[in-house]
């Protein structure tokens, strides 16, 4: 499916996707999602990881630049030095969190910015595309607070990729498992169609 669909999208030029990851084991899904962007030789894609995220993958093993939270407090010295997630932003035509943790879905439907990756969210165009691709356990997925905390990022806006049902790497099977990889890329690249 991922193929055809980096086929047959045409981009007036080549975009930049800001990939996020967040502390699911979904993330080590992190290189494949990247090596499909890059295949699609439209787009220039960066990844920013939360700190728990960085459990499931090697930054070395990532064929981009990866920004820790680190990167913003070591970048900014002094009154007028670029702000990372302020450049980020500005960077980025399209922002995906894939996967989006229960923890940082609470922390973005409630505002807050406590990290790198939030403040990216609280700092975004919203005339720019943001995608979430949600991960988690499923019942982390069946608990009632997630309906609420999808609705609220739906409700602005925000481009949701439903997780699927499987056997989670816990154990149990049902929702929660992150989208599949292709499906994801389709919409990264649909969503900067429909913004060009």
């Amino acid at each position: 499916m991922a193929e055809d669909v980096r086929e047959s999208i045409s981009l007036p030029s080549k975009k930049r996707v800001l990939i996020c990851v967040t502390g699911s084991v979904a993330t080590v899904k992190l290189g494949q999602l990247v090596g499909e962007l890059l295949l699609s030789n439209k787009v220039e894609v960066q990844v920013v990881a939360t700190e728990n995220s960085t459990h499931f993958f090697k930054t070395e093993e990532i064929p981009v630049k990866v920004y820790r939270d680190k990167d913003e407090w070591q970048g900014w010295k002094k009154m007028r030095d670029p702000v990372l997630h302020i450049e980020l932003r500005k960077w980025a035509d399209v922002m995906v969190i894939a996967p989006l943790d229960a923890n940082t879905m609470a922390k973005i439907s409630t505002g807050i910015c406590d990290n790198l990756l939030t403040c990216i969210v609280r700092a975004w165009d919203m005339k720019k595309p943001l995608i979430f691709c949600p991960a988690m356990n499923t019942c982390m997925w069946d608990h009632p607070l997630t309906n609420t905390h999808v609705s609220v990022l739906c409700n602005l806006g925000y481009i949701y990729v439903p997780p699927i049902a499987k056997t989670l790497a816990c154990g149990d099977t049902g929702v929660g498992a992150m989208a599949d990889v292709r499906c994801i890329v389709e919409t990264v690249l649909q969503s900067l169609v429909e913004k060009c």
